[in-house]
């Protein structure tokens, strides 16, 4: 194992400890949430807790300069995707001295109707922020919105995946590479070594992944 993949390994199970910590992501195995979609879950996880907790964003802002240093050493700006990715596209792009700019869901109604808000060059390099990925269709809707106002995207860093082979494939689809600091894998390891979950838990934590719409049938 390499001392860089060393060194992600052991920022994924520090950040999925401080997810965990802090109440961002919670998992219940045999009381599974129900999302939106009415998929059902055994993880819930809200990032957008990370914000008040100061030395948990300075542990995922620097998780993330550092990802960018070494994977998109040309990047010219950082961009938050709306509306989780917001804030610590913010922290980042002030550790690395870039602007920062932010996208939209989708464009405003309204005045100049921008989908994309802050100063952008064509052909600047850009790098996406975002706090969570799940199936990464959201994610690369703004990174296409970047590309069509004449950016460069260079990738996607987010804070968490729930490593879902379709959002793999659809960020391959786009060649868009994605890097994420932690993970689905990585937090069932750490709730794991701190008894949170127990080990026969894990294979239908597992299970979820692999089939989400089958999951509490």
């Amino acid at each position: 194992m390499s001392t860089n993949n060393a060194n992600m390994e052991a920022l994924a199970a520090a950040i999925a400890g401080n997810l965990l910590d802090i109440g961002a992501v919670s998992l219940r195995p045999h009381e599974p949430f129900t999302w939106t979609s009415g998929i059902k879950s055994p993880i819930y996880c809200d990032n957008r807790l990370t914000m008040s907790y100061p030395a948990v964003r300075e542990t995922i802002a620097e998780g993330f300069a550092s990802v960018i240093r070494a994977r998109f050493p040309g990047c010219e700006a950082v961009a938050g995707i709306a509306t989780g990715g917001i804030p610590h596209a913010a922290w980042v792009a002030q550790k690395l001295n870039l602007p920062m700019l932010y996208v939209r869901d989708k464009a405003k109604g309204h005045g100049k109707t921008n989908q994309i808000e802050g100063h952008f060059a064509p052909g600047q390099k850009v790098v996406l922020i975002e706090d969570l990925i799940s199936t990464g269709g959201s994610s690369l809707k703004a990174a296409v919105a970047v590309r069509e106002a004449g950016c460069e995207v260079l990738g996607v860093v987010a804070i968490f995946t729930y490593q879902f082979a379709a959002a793999a494939e659809a960020f391959a689809s786009e060649n868009i590479p994605l890097y994420t600091l932690s993970n689905y894998s990585a937090l069932i390891e750490t709730a794991l070594a701190r008894g949170t979950i127990r080990r026969e838990d894990v294979e239908l934590l597992q299970s979820w992944r692999s089939d989400p719409q089958s999951f509490g049938k």
